[in-house]
């Protein structure tokens, strides 16, 4: 950069040629990554509004061909995509806050210094990232606590994650001091009430990371609910999408729908529309918490 003084009380800071072909770099292939991730999006939210017969022939582009909410009507004309969609909320609101929870609990002491074996209790957690037991053993450990076919095991077996974790902790060592904890110690506030009163209100932004994470793991699962659920009751939307699309069978018992189904062309419409009902509300979230997230995400990786 050049740096031109002038009469005034300011300065004049002029970007060098390089900077200035360098940034342009950057915003030219910023713009090609937005492309990437955007047609295709745009592709299917357009199919989902077209005509089945344009969306066979693959006439569909960016714009919808011979617009029509046949998809749409055709899903929420299906029971089972209403109740899977119920059971994924379920799951998601209090898979999140179980998470959460368990985050800090465990979290937030890894952060004090006081806290005695916290290097040795990290290095056992950090060492789960490389090595598990593996999907038997997990099962076997489920099946034991009597878990199968219930609800909770889609909440307990995957509520805790390192990286979460590590995140967190790396949070609360580098906002919250230990001379605060020390003042509030002084003025006799409990453990406790201090996390609840003082770390929590100053750790919206690891909050909102946490949520997101958690919220969009526990909506995008469906792998658990395959190995452990037998009941189509329990089962989440993800679950009922992957019946419906990829096993081309019909998740619930209306039989027009089945009808539909039969032919290819409602096949690929609902397939499109399927996919823009599921990502919705995770669309709808993210404006909300992106704020809080990109602030935590770079406060969370300053050290380790």
């Amino acid at each position: 950069m050049i740096l031109h003084s002038s009469g005034r009380s300011g300065a004049v800071i002029r970007e060098s040629y390089g900077d200035r072909l360098f940034l342009g770099a950057i915003y030219v292939f910023l713009a090609t990554v937005l492309l990437i991730i955007l047609v295709p999006r745009c592709c299917i939210l357009s199919a989902s509004f077209s005509s089945p017969l344009d969306v066979t022939s693959g006439k569909v582009g960016i714009w919808p061909v011979h617009p029509t909410l046949m998809g749409y009507k055709a899903v929420f004309n299906n029971n089972q995509i209403w109740l899977g969609y119920w059971n994924s909320i379920v799951y998601t609101v209090l898979g999140t806050v179980i998470s959460v929870v368990l985050t800090v609990m465990i979290a937030y002491p890894l952060s004090r210094k006081s806290f005695y074996g916290r290097h040795v209790l990290m290095l056992l957690i950090a060492f789960t990232m490389l090595f598990s037991g593996g999907l038997i053993p997990l099962y076997l450990v489920v099946k034991q606590l009597h878990m199968i076919d219930t609800r909770w095991a889609l909440l307990l077996p995957q509520a805790l994650a390192v990286w979460q974790i590590i995140i967190a902790r790396t949070f609360f060592q580098t906002t919250i001091p230990d001379e605060l904890a020390e003042a509030a110690e002084l003025d006799g506030c409990s453990d406790m009430n201090f996390l609840i009163r003082i770390v929590l209100p100053l750790s919206k932004p690891i909050m909102a990371v946490m949520v997101l994470m958690y919220a969009v793991g526990q909506w995008n699962a469906y792998f658990d609910a395959l190995i452990y659920l037998k009941s189509q009751a329990l089962f989440p939307l993800q679950l009922v999408l992957r019946n419906i699309l990829i096993l081309n069978t019909e998740a619930g018992n209306n039989s027009n729908l089945q009808e539909m189904l039969a032919r290819q062309g409602m096949k690929d419409l609902m397939k499109y529309s399927l996919i823009v009902v599921a990502s919705l509300p995770v669309l709808i979230i993210y404006p909300f918490v992106q704020k809080h997230f990109v602030q935590g995400m770079m406060i969370g990786s300053i050290k380790g």
